[in-house]
């Protein structure tokens, strides 16, 4: 009856539900999420290397930390996964929203008004053509 060791079940378990994509995330970014999907709708759908032209030029601050996370996913297809990256393209993005970090600025007559510090994770996911 016995199915193998705990370890080996769990990597077998672990082996099916594995991402067959190459992908990168980036938790935590002080850029809210709908400022970060304004610079992931522009890439989807792009190639890694047009994509990376698009976003060493975009004015915007989220281009920069997206840009990071792309030549992460970038790293990752053609380390870990032995992609071709000159086949590569940008398959899927997400910008989910993260914690908020919620902060106090004083006011007159001893008021307080709430400032609200979005947060966002960032995921790029890549597939080859």
């Amino acid at each position: 009856m016995a199915k193998g060791h705990r370890s080996q079940i769990k990597k077998e378990r672990n082996e099916q539900n594995r991402e067959k994509r190459a992908h990168a995330h980036a938790r935590y970014v002080r850029v809210s999420s709908s400022k970060a999907k304004i610079v992931l709708d522009q890439i989807k759908g792009k190639s890694v290397g047009e994509a990376m032209a698009m976003l060493a030029y975009s004015p915007r601050y989220a281009a920069g930390v997206i840009e990071k996370v792309l030549k992460s996913a970038a790293a990752n297809a053609e380390n870990n996964m032995e992609l071709d990256v000159n086949k590569l393209y940008v398959e899927e993005v997400r910008a989910n929203q993260g914690p908020t970090l919620k902060r106090i600025k004083p006011r007159a007559r001893g008021r307080a008004y709430r400032i609200n510090k979005q947060t966002s994770h960032i995921s790029i996911y890549l597939n080859e053509r």
